[in-house]
């Protein structure tokens, strides 16, 4: 049987929508709830490295973070570990972080091919279009496994991690039903990516799909506005003076204190992406709304490792590349290390050159490949700046290294200038710049440049660890930001009355004598919309037959701010919302189920109730492609 219309298979003429009304009840959502969580666990899950902080509900002003790990980088801190992770040759976890790339480093070459070793796979969830449950990932020797095994390894691996470390502080087992777990996303994420977090936290066990409230998804650039607005003069940096803030008493606020209405933008600099955050303060209680929707995009350090990929494409061949990552993956992960070290050491005003170690078996490897030695290649490329060192290094120019910058840079200057032309973003006072690239002093100058003293530019002395202590700040009181603003437009298609000159004739549908147009957007949301956390938005449907048990609603979203119909260009099916009506039956000739959907939280949420017997129905709201 074809597949109908949307609107006319909701219900053939579809679910006949009986009232949709908007309703905002604030009265609920002001009595703060007292949850039995002992403490909260935050899990920052980043691109380049994870980590995790804790605090107890009794002492919530006290962050722990993790344990130091062992087998650290030189020149990069402890406090977070590599997001790295390696299976057996079976496909069963073996490692995370340090200790993956430490043990794949050491094995032999013959059987490190046999493992799978995976790095940088967090990006795949915001680059893959159609994300779903059976979404692969690509190890580096080139095998498939499913990227849900994965995600689900990492936070088992973090699960069992800090609870060792509660555990271990108690003195006696920590049971996780007393842990409220956060996990942070990027904010640029769609809800499939957010689902598919979700989804890989039930997987791993962090909590059950019966008790879905134990885990927050919390989007980065919040937490770290969270930890921000809190932070006192010592321990931040003015990029102004260039000093940490000094001669201010200590337990001062930013510059002096936020004041009522101060507005203020946080640049995550990450190692996948960037997201940019609006946000207003509103005293006394130093709640949060957001101004403009989230903004950015895939623009993070680890854009430079690629433009890095590409320069020894052009020197030393596409091919060989190619084949070097493939058959001498441990290698490559080595040069990559030694590259990541030397791109922290890249300033402005260098003038000395970088040296990269290039492992022996890159060197050999090339003479086996090429026929003539790697220092032959180099005198042969046209490319300038990079040179062979007698030492058997790569060195590179200043300039060589900031061109690597350049395109990433460039990336987010754009962004945040066009941010800054909005007309909802005027007299900013501060900037935040946080996450692991905020430490480049590379970037630090080209905001610097672009802001022209527009904004005091603050970077928090812990930058990398910023965002896992907001998320835990976050954990201890989600309701802290009250207003958001929704990235997309939401709907779904109904049957509207048939008007003559209105609707085009190609939408009418006759049915039982009355005239339907079919396909018409029902705006839940716009994009750019204000919502209130706790608003809900209402709808009633009918299933079409009494005997109907799983009522399914298609979902649509658009980018732009209004749809007129579901058929327009840029409006796309996003997900499917399902009211399980069996065991409800009424005697009730038109049974009438009654939809609340919240958007102004983290997630997209949906509740429902059956009219006449006020009993609740099962709701869910699927955003993962089948």
């Amino acid at each position: 049987m074809a597949t109908p219309s949307p609107a006319k298979s909701m219900g053939d003429p579809g679910i006949t929508p009986l009232s949709p009304t908007h309703v905002l009840n604030a009265s609920e959502e002001n009595e703060p709830t007292r949850h039995p969580y002992v403490v909260v666990v935050a899990i920052d899950f980043g691109t380049t490295s994870s980590g995790y902080a804790y605090a107890f509900n009794k002492e919530p002003e006290c962050i722990h973070t993790m344990r130091r790990w062992e087998g650290g980088d030189p020149g990069v801190s402890n406090q977070k570990t590599p997001t790295t992770i390696l299976l057996t040759p079976d496909k069963k976890f073996h490692s995370f972080g340090y200790a993956a790339r430490d043990f794949y480093h050491d094995l032999d070459p013959t059987e490190s091919k046999q493992w799978l070793y995976l790095e940088k796979f967090k990006m795949k969830l915001h680059t893959t279009a159609n994300l779903s449950i059976d979404t692969d990932l690509h190890a580096a020797n080139g095998k498939r496994v499913k990227a849900l095994d994965i995600f689900a390894y990492a936070l088992a691996f973090f699960k069992e991690q800090a609870l060792k470390e509660l555990s271990d502080q108690a003195g006696a087992d920590f049971d996780n039903a007393d842990v409220r777990w956060v996990i942070t996303v990027p904010a640029i994420w769609k809800m499939p990516a957010k689902q598919f977090m979700r989804e890989a936290a039930y997987k791993a066990g962090l909590v059950s799909r019966d008790n879905p409230d134990q885990l927050i998804i919390a989007l980065e650039p919040e937490a770290a506005s969270i930890y921000c607005r809190k932070l006192r003069l010592h321990q931040m940096v003015d990029l102004g003076t260039k000093t940490a803030l000094n001669g201010y008493s200590p337990t001062e606020n930013v510059g002096g204190g936020m004041t009522q209405g101060d507005r203020y933008v946080v640049v995550d600099c990450g190692g996948g992406t960037v997201d940019l955050t609006v946000h207003q303060i509103r005293l006394p209680e130093g709640h949060l709304k957001e101004l403009y929707k989230a903004s950015g995009g895939p623009h993070g350090s680890i854009g430079i490792d690629y433009e890095f990929e590409k320069l020894l494409c052009k020197i030393f061949g596409q091919d060989f590349i190619d084949q070097f990552k493939i058959k001498r993956p441990a290698a490559w992960v080595d040069l990559m290390i030694a590259f990541e070290s030397r791109k922290r050491a890249a300033t402005p005003d260098r003038s000395n050159p970088l040296n990269i170690n290039l492992p022996f078996s890159f060197i050999d490897y090339y003479k086996k490949f090429r026929g003539h030695s790697v220092e032959h290649a180099l005198r042969k490329s046209n490319v300038d700046f990079v040179k062979w060192s007698s030492q058997g290094m790569l060195r590179m120019s200043p300039d060589a290294m900031n061109a690597l910058f350049k395109p990433t840079i460039d990336h987010i200057i754009q962004h945040l200038t066009e941010l800054f032309d909005r007309p909802e973003v005027t007299d900013i006072k501060f900037l935040f710049l946080v996450g692991g690239f905020a430490e480049s002093p590379l970037l630090q100058q080209a905001v610097q440049n672009m802001l022209q003293g527009r904004s005091r530019i603050i970077i928090p002395h812990d930058v990398g660890l910023t965002i896992l202590k907001g998320a835990v700040l976050f954990g201890l009181d989600p309701s802290v930001i009250k207003v958001r603003r929704s990235p997309l437009t939401y709907g779904v298609g109904v049957l509207n009355r048939f008007v003559e000159g209105k609707h085009p004739p190609e939408k009418m549908l006759v049915k039982d004598g009355t005239r339907w147009c079919t396909d018409v957007f029902d705006t839940f949301i716009s994009a750019d919309q204000s919502v209130a956390l706790g608003e809900t938005v209402k709808r009633s449907y009918t299933p079409a037959k009494p005997s109907q048990q799983v009522i399914v609603i298609h979902v649509y979203c658009s980018e732009k701010e209004s749809a007129i119909f579901i058929s327009d260009p840029g409006v796309r099916k996003c997900g499917t919302l399902k009211l399980d009506v069996s065991g409800t039956e009424s005697p009730a000739a038109r049974r009438e189920i009654q939809t609340l959907m919240q958007f102004g939280d983290t997630e997209i949420r949906a509740m429902a109730i059956d009219v006449a017997t006020a009993r609740s129905v099962k709701a869910s709201i699927d955003f993962l492609s089948q």
